[in-house]
């Protein structure tokens, strides 16, 4: 019986569904237990996993694909890459920032931002390649109908009449939004988005189905209650609150992740992210799911 369905970001091509929920379990159950004294059983919980849509083919070069900063492209990898590099600058010392508000025109502007971004904590330990994968995983989520397509249709299979609550981290905040969006036949399902950059201008928020209008997106009709929860210094969350693009019914929450403020698991043992998943499934109880 899935109760709880976890949903993932980028760069997790070369996992696998059971490999994350090893990962993540730990600390979504210490979440639980330190904020309400909860427990969930492993069984309980499932990873809708996609990462593999994304996972090249073989190549002969070693680790991942050969990218540079000339491999980046126009449009929406340029304007991430520019938007964590403003963002990580704005955060911290160490990262150099542009100087002005000019976007990424040339190969040497982006690798100005690549090199500036190796000095941040929130991107320690990638390699520039990563980085440059990553931006261009959203990018293929947003501009390949196939891939967009796949990757909904692994959340859509994952949620049954047993689900109460959906956490979701990342990129996967969108899938989660996009596919309780077109599943309006779905009913009480609690949605709980963690670095999620959903609200982004001109990036992310413009680019949702179903479309926005006049600023504001629609309200996902099988979502009871929605909590969102960000790190001050999550590079990825640009903007924190969601509730004045999704609607006042939004609780939007702070936490501090330390050092590794995107990182999924200090969300998940935060007493804000334990206490939103242990109210929805206190109310699953009840209900007598």
């Amino acid at each position: 019986m899935t109760r709880v369905v976890l949903v993932h970001g980028i760069a997790q091509q070369n996992k696998g569904p059971q490999t994350l929920l090893a990962d993540w379990y730990p600390s979504l159950k210490d979440g639980l237990i330190l904020a309400a004294g909860v427990d969930l059983a492993q069984d309980e919980v499932s990873m809708a996993f996609y990462g593999d849509l994304f996972r090249p083919a073989g190549h002969r070069a070693l680790g991942e694909p050969e990218l540079d900063a000339s491999d980046i492209q126009e449009g929406i990898e340029r304007d991430l890459l520019h938007q964590w590099w403003m963002s990580a600058a704005e955060q911290e010392r160490r990262v150099a920032g542009p100087g002005t508000a000019t976007r990424l025109r040339t190969p040497l502007l982006v690798q100005r931002a690549l090199d500036a971004l190796s000095h941040s904590a929130f991107f320690a330990g990638l390699s520039e390649r990563a980085v440059i994968g990553s931006a261009r995983q959203v990018r293929r989520y947003f501009t390949e109908p196939e891939i967009r397509t796949g990757v909904q249709s692994r959340l859509a299979r994952a949620i049954s009449q047993d689900t109460e609550v959906i956490v979701a981290h990342s990129l996967g905040t969108v899938v989660a939004y996009e596919v309780l969006c077109a599943h309006a036949e779905w009913s009480d399902l609690t949605l709980i988005t963690m670095g999620s950059p959903l609200a982004v201008r001109n990036l992310v928020f413009e680019r949702l189905t179903p479309s926005p209008v006049v600023g504001h997106a629609r309200w996902p009709a099988p979502v009871k209650r929605w909590t969102n929860i960000a790190d001050a210094g999550d590079v990825v969350a640009l903007t924190k609150e969601l509730a004045p693009s999704f609607g006042d019914d939004i609780r939007d929450l702070l936490v501090h992740n330390g050092a590794k403020a995107h990182d999924v698991r200090p969300y998940l043992t935060a007493r804000e992210t334990g206490m939103a998943m242990a109210e929805a499934l206190r109310d699953g109880d009840t209900a007598g799911w």
